[in-house]
This record gives structure tokens, sequence and C-alpha cells, in this order.
């Protein structure tokens, strides 16, 4: 039987050499998905790395915009983030199509302007996904931009479902899952949790 020494020199050795092999230098496109809790939060505790190492970043919520979020108060005034509360709330909340479609394309067209500018390292498109299901934006001009961006520029997308066009130009994808969520044993959304 091999030791825990040999067992983690065997597995450093297999790391290294997987380290050894990724050698190129750009920007990713990761989306966050699925029907768990955490999108948005994992999103931006990655967004904070970033600008923990002094690079610029921002954010464009395409949904949120009637409530002010933890993240929001937290983020809205560092000097490295610019942060866009771009949505009039959730569409059951709004029940004005014509007012979502609006704030959406206001949303992307900002969108596209950050996704020129690489001064920008990372970028956040909270809920961007959900333009797509319900037919506020095209699909094709959101992934020639993503495609088009500077090559340094990260992306990270949230929302439940993806297109399968961003899915197939992503590098990185997280499904975060729904085994269980306290709202729906009768406790009360709150602040610092969902908010």
């Amino acid at each position: 039987m091999k030791t825990h020494q040999e067992r983690m020199a065997k597995k450093k050795e297999v790391i290294d050499k997987r380290i050894a092999q990724a050698t190129e230098e750009r920007g990713v496109l990761i989306l966050l998905k699925g029907n768990g809790k955490g999108k948005s939060s994992s999103a931006f505790g990655t967004m904070a790395r970033c600008v923990g190492h002094g690079k610029k970043a921002a954010v464009i919520q395409f949904v949120k915009g009637r409530t002010e979020t933890g993240e929001y108060k937290l983020f809205r005034d560092h000097e490295l983030i610019d942060w866009n509360v771009m949505g009039h709330g959730f569409t059951w909340e709004t029940q004005d199509k014509t007012q979502d479609i609006e704030a959406a394309k206001k949303a992307w067209a900002l969108a596209e302007q950050y996704l020129k500018d690489d001064s920008y390292e990372m970028l956040v498109f909270d809920e961007l996904s959900y333009m797509f299901k319900y037919k506020y934006l095209p699909l094709e001009p959101v992934i020639e931009a993503l495609q088009s961006r500077p090559k340094n520029q990260n992306v990270m997308i949230t929302g439940r479902v993806m297109p399968e066009g961003l899915e197939e130009i992503a590098d990185t994808i997280s499904s975060i899952r729904d085994e269980r969520h306290a709202f729906r044993l009768g406790v009360k959304a709150q602040a610092g949790i969902e908010f």
C-alpha cells in the first residue's frame, strides 16, 4: 500500500504536468447557471478577487433594479468598479414587457461599450441570460461582441438557463444545483443572504 507521501507526490506530478501544458494567456468567458442559489455571489466574489489585484471591473445588472443589494452597497463607490443597475426588477414584478425590453437594450448598449474597452479586465453581466429567455435581446450580436472583445478581457454571465450559443463559446461553465432553499421552507428572504 502506498503511503500518503507517495500518493501526494504522484498527484503533484499529474497536476504539475497540467499546469505546464496551460500556456495560453487570454481572457475567459465564464457562465454561471443553474437553479441553485449563488450564481451572482460567485461572480461578484471573482470580481472582488480581480479588483484585489488592482484590475478594473464593471458590472451590469440586467434584471435587478428595485432594491439596493448588499453587493451594490459595498462596491458602488469602489474606484476600480463601474456598477450599473439597469433593470427594473423581475418580470413578474414589472409586468411591463415594453419597459423591460427597452431596459435590456439600454443595458446591452452599455455592455457593448465595455466589451470594446481593454482597460476593463473583468465584466460581470448579471442575469444577462434572462434577456434571451424572454426574447428581449437577440443572441447573435451578443455572441459576436463577446468573441470580438479585447484579448485579455474576462466576462462572467449569470442566469438560470444559458442559450446553447453562449455555451458553445464559453471557456468555463459552472452549474449551481438547487437541492434545498430556505424560502421553500417558509423562511423569509433576508438582507445579506438573498440581497
